[in-house]
């Protein structure tokens, strides 16, 4: 095994090969991209996607773990359209669902039956969930989770993390990933426009002492601890042992709600997500992406004397799609796939995720590359880097270039992956797409090695 610390990259992953085959392979992408910026801000939905190499491609069909685009190309998806495609693309039990439902009804603005037979799953399913309500996107459902939690303590602070994301209001879109000569005690939003916010303190994640140094200062003016069970969003950190008891432990001793931001984890890392996964029961906690098996669908769940708040209608949770038939048809489809035999389908799909970090790895490091994998079955992250990562700061070591590389590389042979390290594995990924996806891996290394 190679020195990973003194040798040399072997290859870039030639990008300019790739990035030519792709140019040529993708023309109706590229004309509907420029078509779409004439109209469209941006010519993209998400400003996620705005940066894509060679530029935003376009799509038309997707089925199982395979998408197509609209030049015919066939990848295997690794993106899952950011994640909630937890059953791969076009479920047949999700797109019947749907299917029965839309020839029923598109939306009522009151009340059906779906409501509370989705909630009655959840509930079931989540140990925090004592009650549950409904929005549409992980950016409503967090807002209406700190909102709940201000009327509960009557504080107005709340703790988050450097580099855990909970959506992109004012309120939350802080310190998401400044930059290294950012002060952690001075987060900044991170987009123009944003209002000022100074309801906000900052941690460093897995670091107790620093949390505690927080605390000692704002602990009577805090709400709520916030975050990602796993740094999903900025490296797929998990946490250290016994940090998440300790967070549970704080939220309880300073009079805060703890909250678990699980739109990534939920319904992914385990039937139950990290709750279950990890064994630590939050106040609140906040789903989106699989929940609705790729629908737009958020929830709160959380405890009774919390969500009583809402009930009663001292804390508003408003909105005219909350809870639209569609979207709930489609995920108590979903969510009977993934609880049958108790979450029968986890197992493997955790063995397939793992099987795919490692290989993946260890085809990295034999070529002579210092890379890192982290996360936890089914959703992990690639860095090109020395070390694993333990904060956001770690994540700055990271060549996000040699990534992005990597990245057009492979799309190139018909995988799709997101730019930022994280992979997605679905329950309609099979052994042959892992073993496949594992030998395009290694046909990179092989083919730019110097």
């Amino acid at each position: 095994m190679p020195d990973l610390k003194t040798t040399p990259a072997q290859t870039d992953f030639l990008p300019e090969i790739h990035g030519q085959n792709l140019r040529r392979k993708t023309r109706r992408s590229f004309e509907q991209y420029q078509r779409a910026r004439r109209t469209l801000a941006g010519g993209v939905s998400s400003g996620m996607r705005r940066n894509a190499r060679p530029y935003p491609l376009a799509y038309d069909d997707g089925t199982g773990s395979q998408v197509f685009d609209i030049d015919g190309n066939a990848y295997l998806d690794y993106g899952l359209a950011w994640g909630p495609l937890i059953l791969g693309h076009s479920h047949p039990a999700v797109v019947e669902a749907i299917q029965r439902q839309a020839a029923r009804a598109l939306t009522f603005g009151a009340q059906h039956e779906l409501e509370y037979q989705v909630a009655e799953l959840l509930t079931g399913i989540i140990p925090c969930a004592d009650l549950v309500c409904f929005a549409n996107s992980g950016t409503e459902i967090i807002q209406v989770a700190l909102r709940l939690t201000r009327a509960a303590t009557g504080r107005r602070k709340f703790l988050k993390f450097e580099g855990h994301y909970h959506g992109w209001s004012d309120e939350a879109l802080i310190a998401y990933h400044p930059k290294a000569t950012d002060e952690l005690e001075k987060p900044a939003p991170v987009g123009a426009g944003q209002l000022p916010n100074n309801q906000v303190v900052v941690a460093e994640w897995n670091n107790p002492a620093h949390v505690e140094q927080v605390l000692d200062r704002h602990g009577s003016e805090i709400s709520a601890i916030i975050c990602e069970p796993l740094l999903a969003n900025s490296g797929c950190i998990p946490a250290a042992p016994g940090f998440l008891e300790y967070l549970r432990e704080k939220a309880t001793a300073c009079g805060a709600l703890l909250i678990f931001d699980e739109v990534i984890t939920g319904f992914r890392v385990d039937l139950a997500g990290a709750q279950g996964r990890w064994g630590v029961t939050p106040d609140l906690a906040t789903y989106a992406k699989a929940v609705g098996g790729g629908v737009p669908l958020s929830v709160l769940a959380g405890r009774s004397e919390y969500m009583d708040l809402i009930a009663r209608g001292d804390v508003v949770h408003a909105g005219t799609l909350n809870g639209n038939p569609l979207c709930l048809a489609a995920a108590k489809a979903a969510i009977e796939v993934l609880a049958a035999g108790n979450g029968s389908l986890y197992p493997a799909l955790r063995a397939r995720g793992e099987r795919l970090r490692h290989g993946i790895e260890q085809a990295l490091r034999t070529a002579g590359f210092p890379v890192v994998t982290s996360g936890d079955g089914p959703v992990f992250q690639v860095s090109f880097m020395c070390d694993p990562a333990s904060s956001y700061r770690d994540m700055l070591r990271a060549d996000a270039s040699l990534y992005s590389n990597f990245a057009l590389a492979l799309l190139d042979l018909g995988v799709l992956v997101l730019p930022d390290g994280r992979w997605y594995v679905s329950a309609a990924h099979s052994d042959n797409d892992i073993e496949q996806t594992l030998q395009i891996v290694q046909s990179i290394c092989s083919a730019g090695r110097t």
